[in-house]
């Protein structure tokens, strides 16, 4: 028995249709990723910034408590500076 004239190319163009379908998600997906990713990035490069900004604080920070405690230690000697760089060399 033959097969009807066009009953084979039907089932492909339905398959095609949702080929296309979901090319056209996805493609939407990888527009609103792509968009997302952009956003990301740059939160990301706004807290590297940050941390870059505070540990150059926590180290200006930690030296000018470095500096007060070698005064103190000198003070507490009582000897001058003089002596002090005398004795290190």
């Amino acid at each position: 028995m033959p097969r009807p004239k066009g009953s084979k190319n039907k089932k492909v163009t339905a398959i095609v249709e949702n080929v296309d379908e979901k090319i056209a998600a996805l493609e939407t997906d990888i527009e609103k990723m792509t968009a997302e990713l952009k956003t990301k990035k740059a939160e990301l490069k706004q807290l590297a910034k940050a941390k870059i900004e505070a540990e150059k604080v926590a180290a200006a920070k930690k030296a000018e408590e470095d500096k007060q405690k070698l005064l103190a230690a000198v003070e507490q000697s009582g000897k001058s500076i003089d002596e002090i760089l005398e004795m290190l060399k």
